[in-house]
């Protein structure tokens, strides 16, 4: 057990594999560092090219042999036995996940009580009221009459590829969708975070009925682990978050067997404040772009303030990062704790000084803190003067760093929003809803709030336009990214 000054928690180092609970075969096993403080947490299985082999092996069979695709009040059972197996445990994951992901604990509300609440409960109740199969009316082609019927089917074996940022967030809204459509999963955690998925496949393997072989988890600090599940054939469908560049390899790698893609990807998401809204009100929210130390796709990291206003507002925001808590995420007051790794510190500090050449005007932060010898921390950092053509306009950071931009109208913000290789997210305040909710309409993304509306729910399609992704997480579209379309015409 380790002990926290969140709590105590046991961590699971054995994978799961065809429903035990297994090191890996060479017997190596990788260190789980605490971003926070530097230092070795413990150690998880190190999965080799044999275990992920097997996975697949094990998920196929599940799904080739058993009834588990057609039961599907079974698959519903399983699901709640999952839930309540993940409440039990619940502060030991919050635990947990400020330990490995440095996740403030003001923020494990959003990675952890939230999924908790529906990833897996809305999916497990939509199974009954799916329509499964629907009659079409009889046909006559070539001249001979038959009826017919559509049919939803699982895809078959998914690998369900994980981020780091908001590890058991993402692996909860796959896992929920991906079992209620009846398909079976091979997880590649992120190395940087194995714990709550192991930890997971525990609970399965000990606390629930899900049959051997239909979950399986793989942590590897081997990229090319993962990357085997692209290639290999028995994989019907990736369901990938994470970076546009390593979503592109998935598609590429996977086109070889033209493998079914879900791909949730990066945004550079913009937030257009029009020239009728409170500023004092509607921009200290732009300090979310700090939140878990920017290390969200769905962020609004350009903030577009009218020219005339510019002023004004830049002084608003400038105090508002100024003043952001951050540094021990085991501390409620921040809500800012470290980058995930000194990879990740070292290529959100290298995107700063890419601004500071290219012209931009640092005027918070933009450094590692003096007062935090220990940890991968970065201080709220906000770029005004920005032209959106520069770099830290057009690139995902994925750290604690805010873009300013001036605008000259609504056409221009409009513009200037929709100038991005993204599409992900994004925001408009306006004194008029009417004024705000048009010009959300004409914004190129796949969620947008307006007034500060929030959208996110298990019930509610999320993904991106453009570079952002491909498919739909969450809600009715969500459920039929696992799902294919069969056609019968029959007699009698």
């Amino acid at each position: 057990m380790i002990e926290t000054s969140v709590g105590p928690f046991t961590p699971e180092r054995r994978m799961l594999i065809d429903g035990k609970l297994v090191e890996a075969a060479s017997g190596k096993l990788f260190d789980n560092i605490n971003p926070a403080t530097e230092e070795v947490l413990g150690s998880v299985a190190d999965a080799g090219h044999e275990d992920m082999a097997q996975a697949v092996t094990a998920a196929r069979r599940a799904f080739d042999e058993t009834d588990w695709a057609t039961d599907h009040a079974f698959r519903r059972r399983c699901l709640e036995q999952l839930q309540e197996a993940l409440e039990s445990e619940r502060e030991q994951m919050r635990a947990e996940l400020v330990a490995e992901a440095g996740t403030p604990v003001a923020m494990t509300r959003l990675q952890l009580d939230s999924p908790l609440e529906d990833a897996l409960r809305w999916p497990a109740g939509y199974i009954e009221q799916f329509p499964w199969e629907r009659q079409l009316p009889d046909g006559n082609a070539f001249g001979m009459a038959s009826k017919r019927k559509v049919v939803k089917e699982p895809q078959g074996v998914v690998g369900a590829i994980i981020p780091w940022n908001y590890p058991f967030e993402v692996t909860a809204n796959k896992l929920g969708p991906i079992l209620a459509t009846g398909n079976t999963v091979v997880v590649k955690p992120a190395p940087d975070t194995p714990w709550n998925a192991t930890r997971l496949g525990r609970l399965i393997a000990e606390h629930t009925d899900i049959p051997a072989g239909v979950v399986n988890i793989v942590p590897s600090s081997d990229h090319l682990v993962g990357e085997a599940l692209t290639l290999d054939p028995r994989v019907d469908l990736i369901s990938f978050t994470g970076s546009t560049v390593t979503g592109k390899r998935i598609m590429e790698k996977g086109a070889a067997t033209l493998k079914r893609v879900f791909l949730e990807l990066g945004g550079k998401s913009a937030m257009i404040v029009c020239d009728d809204a409170d500023l004092a009100q509607v921009l200290p929210a732009a300090r979310a772009v700090c939140s878990h130390a920017g290390q969200a796709c769905a962020l609004q990291t350009r903030v577009l303030l009218p020219r005339s206003r510019y002023a004004e507002g830049v002084a608003i925001l400038k105090s508002a990062m100024e003043n952001i808590p951050y540094g021990d995420p085991t501390d409620p007051a921040n809500i800012q704790g470290p980058q995930v790794s000194a990879k990740q510190r070292d290529r959100v500090l290298a995107y700063i000084h890419k601004g500071v050449d290219e012209g931009a005007e640092l005027v918070v932060g933009g450094r590692r803190p003096p007062h935090l010898g220990k940890g991968y921390f970065i201080e709220p950092t906000l770029f005004v003067n920005v032209d959106n053509s520069m770099t830290i306009a057009q690139e995902e950071i994925f750290g604690p760093v805010l873009t300013v931009i001036a605008y000259d109208d609504d056409e221009d913000a409009i513009r200037i929003a929709n100038d991005s290789s993204y599409g992900l997210s994004g925001g408009v305040f306006s004194a008029s809803p009417e004024r705000a909710m048009a010009i959300a309409h004409r914004i190129r993304t796949g969620s947008i709030s307006v007034n500060g509306g929030r959208w996110y729910g298990a019930d509610g399609p999320y993904g991106g336009y453009k570079t952002s992704g491909i498919g739909r997480q969450n809600g009715v579209e969500g459920f039929e990214t696992y799902l294919e379309t069969k056609l019968i015409g029959y007699i009698g």
